[in-house]
């Protein structure tokens, strides 16, 4: 997929109005999204409220770009966390190798045997439900991928003639991991990041819709979902507008990141 393709056209809109939604819900939205207005109960889209309002006559859009705000800002950290302390991990086990690789390698397999949302709900029955307790959970549960990834190819890259080139000059293992190695996981570390910001979205949607995401009244599209369920048949578009924003937001993160793994793999060129 070329980058001026529709696809990954689509995708970097479809992003770029997430982000923008998120940046300005972060510092203004038409309405607070806490005010309760009785007045406005399921009022639908109109004039006044232009995606409606729900059952306290809270206005659905400024709650909508306040959930934004929340879900850019918990993914960014967890992908920051998880891939910063995956790509460590994994450089370390590959190159390193050894009982290093053998006693760390058996913990993230361990962490790997059981399915991320699940994890994050046990470290979160722990931790507790909250913003940053969420950040912690979800980059704990992505964090074997990472480095399972990183390790791969680390070890192909181990054998090379440069890297065997910097040990024969002297060069210590931390100089030749991060000098010659590390930039050379750059390509595939970002692909995964991109891939991640997606999965992380819908893990914090998930787990909000579960009642062990942020915790109400602050919206999340996550919880905006869990509170829409009982009002559906005489207000459809609560239920229907934090829906489209979560399927639309992954929409355009997988299109996305279908042409940055397009631009950065070698072996994808000229196939699209």
């Amino acid at each position: 997929m070329r980058w001026t393709s529709p696809g990954a056209l689509l995708g970097a809109i479809l992003v770029a109005l997430v982000l923008a939604a998120a940046l300005t819900g972060a510092v203004w939205t038409p309405y607070d999204p806490l005010q309760i207005d009785f007045a406005a109960r399921f009022a639908p889209p109109g004039a006044r409220h232009l995606l409606g309002a729900d059952a306290f006559g809270r206005d659905v859009l400024s709650r909508l770009m306040a959930g934004a705000s929340t879900s850019v800002m918990i993914s960014l950290l967890t992908v920051t966390l998880a891939t910063g302390l995956g790509s460590g991990l994994g450089l370390l086990t590959g190159y390193v190798r050894g009982w290093t690789d053998r006693t760390i390698m058996a913990f993230i397999n361990a962490l790997l045997a059981f399915p991320g949302i699940l994890l994050a709900l046990g470290l979160l029955a722990v931790i507790g439900a909250n913003k940053y307790g969420i950040v912690a959970a979800l980059s704990i549960a992505y964090t074997p991928v990472v480095t399972r990834m990183v390790r791969g190819v680390v070890l192909s890259l181990r054998e090379r003639e440069f890297v065997e080139a910097s040990r024969i000059m002297g060069n210590s293992p931390i100089h030749t991991m991060l000098v010659h190695v590390l930039p050379n996981c750059v390509a595939p570390i970002t692909v995964l990041a991109t891939s991640m910001f997606g999965w992380v979205i819908l893990a914090e949607s998930a787990l909000s819709f579960l009642g062990l995401g942020v915790p109400p009244p602050a919206p999340t599209w996550g919880n905006m979902l869990a509170a829409a369920r009982p009002y559906l048949g005489q207000a459809a578009w609560l239920g229907i507008f934090p829906g489209l924003c979560i399927s639309l937001t992954l929409l355009g993160i997988n299109l996305l990141g279908d042409a940055v793994r397009d631009r950065l793999d070698p072996r994808m060129r000229g196939l699209s």
